[in-house]
């Protein structure tokens, strides 16, 4: 088989090959390819987010965050603490922060969930309350999806705003909800993990120790993939096939486990926003969220032009119209 005269048709030209040898040369140009190709394409990413002006939009994510904060904390809570307990998710999300960001500022995201809880009795306050909280934990969402929108070069049309806007909201809403079983998924896994190393580390040896870390880490790593997925897919008013968003989801979520760990080293060997004093928690979040915002966009940047290399171009909904054209 090794001896037969094989032709194939690769992205930089056609390859004319015979016996094994030349089958692995081709199997190599092949490869080294399409990481050129990748290459292109992050070059290209790069050029183009830059002239999205990154830094503004991810700044404005940033301040619409700051308010949906409360919200969002609250509806996730009591959706995943239903299932898992309160106090045992408000604790897995004030040790992330602290992690992130530092342990002052979880200690404040603690005073926040704890300020903004939900009340069991049903009377009028309590009912505009939680409207409030529906409201104000969508709005991070309904920006990003207009950010989205821009990137991917698509507008809804201008006729029933006010019926978009309502169904953009539930679908924000949709999101937050998502965000919440996204979480008590990772909650149960990790557990379930923990409780597997114990074990293992009783009866056989701490060895095995790294193989559960590499596990929790593609655990962290699967939940984030799943979490851009959801937002490249149902947040735009564009149509993408699913192969490129998980594509594009997981370069996205590579690059932002990456830049979590940066800046998780960052905040913890520096402190930029002690010099705003008491508003230095509200400071140090939206600093945090604006850089994972610039990955966002980032990423979003890549799925598009991933997918029109591909040739599966990002289409506009039945509802909204394509701004490519018109420029």
């Amino acid at each position: 088989m090794c001896e037969s005269v094989h032709t194939e048709q690769y992205l930089i030209g056609t390859i004319n090959y015979v016996g094994c040898k030349s089958i692995n040369k081709g199997l190599k140009m092949t490869l080294f390819a399409r990481l050129k190709e990748l290459a292109f394409i992050f070059r290209d990413t790069f050029h183009q987010w830059l002239e999205r002006e990154p830094f503004r939009n991810s700044a404005v994510i940033s301040f619409y965050t700051i308010f949906s904060l409360p919200g969002l904390l609250v509806i996730i809570i009591n959706l995943a603490g239903y299932f898992y307990g309160e106090a045992a998710v408000a604790r897995r999300i004030s040790g992330e922060i602290g992690n992130m960001i530092g342990r002052d500022t979880a200690k404040d995201i603690e005073a926040i969930i704890a300020n903004a809880s939900v009340h069991q009795d049903f009377t009028f306050a309590s009912l505009v309350g939680i409207a409030t909280l529906i409201f104000g934990a969508t709005g991070v969402f309904y920006q990003l999806q207009q950010t989205l929108n821009m990137i991917w070069e698509v507008k809804p049309q201008p006729k029933r705003k006010i019926v978009k806007m309502a169904l953009d909201r539930m679908f924000s809403f949709g999101l937050v909800l998502a965000v919440g079983f996204l979480l008590l998924v990772s909650l149960v896994l990790s557990a379930m993990l923990s409780i597997v190393s114990s074990w293992v580390e009783y009866y056989f040896s701490e060895k095995f120790n790294i193989l559960f870390r590499i596990l929790d880490l593609s655990l962290s790593l699967s939940v984030v993939t799943f979490l851009f997925a959801a937002i490249f897919k149902f947040l735009p008013d564009a149509k993408i096939p699913w192969k490129d968003v998980w594509f594009g989801s997981l370069v996205t979520a590579l690059l932002f486990v990456i830049a979590k760990f940066a800046l998780g080293l960052y905040f913890g060997h520096s402190n930029p926003a002690s010099a705003y004093g008491a508003a230095g928690t509200i400071i140090l979040l939206m600093l945090w969220v604006s850089y994972a915002g610039l990955i966002l966009l980032f990423g979003a940047e890549f799925t598009r032009i991933y997918a029109d290399r591909r040739g599966a171009r990002i289409k506009p909904l039945e509802f909204a119209v394509s701004t490519a054209d018109s420029k």
